[in-house]
């Protein structure tokens, strides 16, 4: 096997964001101008972003951020499970870990609030939380899966399958 197509970032060599749900994820708030965004990032990488006009997005491929807008606002932040930046919630790390570890935590999460305002599942079973505005996709790192979140915000609950491109709901290499 080639192991030179894969490679994870260990979390202390990832910067450390924090989730605010539906508000923003580490230095980006949801909202932002994209213009507003480049700044944000330039504080983080020195990495320039590739415009991704089709989808109306910013690509930080090294960093690990693909970000997408709707009417020029900030509105959905993926963050790649290889080597984006570990993003926390009440404590626990969303990227980069073990799809069934993260979906029990989310389990476990929701048998403590109220029935239906929790979990759900979208595209192929992936797991949602409706509380915190992330979806846990899967990304592959070999021959196993990594968790590759997408968070966005409270907005995007009305149709959350069309609130991002098609492709970011696909595994990806």
């Amino acid at each position: 096997m080639f192991d030179g197509w894969w490679h994870v970032l260990p979390d202390d060599e990832r910067p450390q964001w924090a989730l605010e749900p539906f508000v923003a994820v580490g230095p980006l708030r949801f909202g932002m101008s994209p213009d507003d965004v480049v700044d944000a990032m330039a504080a983080v990488t020195a990495e320039v972003a590739t415009p991704q006009r089709q989808w109306q997005a910013q690509a930080y491929p090294a960093f690990g951020v693909q970000l997408f807008h709707r009417d020029e606002e900030l509105a959905g932040v993926v963050v790649d499970a290889l080597c984006g930046p570990q993003v926390s919630v009440a404590g626990t790390a969303l990227v980069g870990r073990v799809p069934s570890v993260l979906e029990q935590w989310l389990i476990d999460r929701a048998e403590t609030r109220p029935p239906g305002t929790e979990l759900t599942y979208v595209s192929a079973g992936v797991p949602a939380s409706e509380s915190l505005g992330v979806t846990i996709n899967v990304q592959r790192d070999g021959d196993r899966l990594l968790t590759r979140p997408m968070f966005y915000p409270a907005e995007a609950l009305d149709d959350l399958p069309q609130w991002l491109p098609g492709h970011v709901w696909a595994i990806h290499d």
